[in-house]
C-alpha cells in the first residue's frame, strides 16, 4: 500500500476524522475495542468512525455507552459523531452529557452541539437551561444548538 493510499480521505460525513474506521466490521468486536480503556486510543478512535458508519441503533447504544470511558478525547469525539449521525436515540445521552456539570467542558461544548445537530426538539429545555452557563464553551454551544433548532423548526427564512 503507497503512502498516498494511507492518508486520510473525506468521510460519507464530509469529516476527515482522525483515525480511519476499523477494518473490523463486527459490532460486539467494535464495542469491546470501544470500551477497552487498555486499548490504544488511535484502534479506540476506529472503532467509534466503525460504529458511526454502521448507522445502526445498535450502534448509537454502544457509541453512548462510551461516555463511560475515563478519556476527555474519547467523549468528546464520541459526541461529535453523534451529532454527526443525527440519530435521534443519541438524545438522552447526549442531555444526559451536557447536563453534567462536572463533565468536561469540551464533552459538554460537543454534546450540546450535537444535540443541535439532530434537531429534536426533546433538547430544548436543556440548551435553554445551560444558555447562560458560567462557562462560555457551554453557553455558546447552547446558544449555536438553540438557533440552528429555530432554523430547522422555521419554515421560512430566519431573521437574525
Amino acid at each position: 500500500m503507497s503512502v498516498a493510499d494511507r492518508v486520510p480521505g473525506v468521510s460519507e460525513y464530509g469529516s476527515v476524522d482522525p483515525a480511519p474506521p476499523s477494518t473490523e466490521s463486527r459490532i460486539t468486536k467494535l464495542a469491546e475495542t470501544l470500551l477497552n480503556e487498555e486499548t490504544k486510543m488511535f484502534e479506540r478512535m476506529r472503532a467509534v468512525f466503525s460504529l458511526r458508519n454502521d448507522r445502526s441503533k445498535e450502534a448509537v447504544e454502544i457509541l453512548c455507552t462510551g461516555f463511560t470511558a475515563s478519556s476527555a478525547l474519547l467523549r468528546h469525539e464520541l459526541a461529535y459523531v453523534l451529532g454527526q449521525m443525527q440519530d435521534s436515540h443519541a438524545v438522552p445521552t447526549l442531555i444526559d452529557v451536557l447536563s453534567n456539570e462536572n463533565e468536561h467542558v469540551m464533552v459538554r461544548h460537543e454534546a450540546a452541539e450535537a444535540l443541535g445537530a439532530i434537531g429534536d426538539r426533546r433538547a430544548r429545555p436543556v440548551l435553554e437551561n445551560f444558555l447562560h452557563d458560567p462557562l462560555p464553551e457551554v453557553s455558546e454551544s447552547c446558544e449555536v444548538a438553540l438557533d440552528l433548532l429555530a432554523l430547522c423548526e422555521e419554515p421560512s427564512e430566519v431573521k437574525w
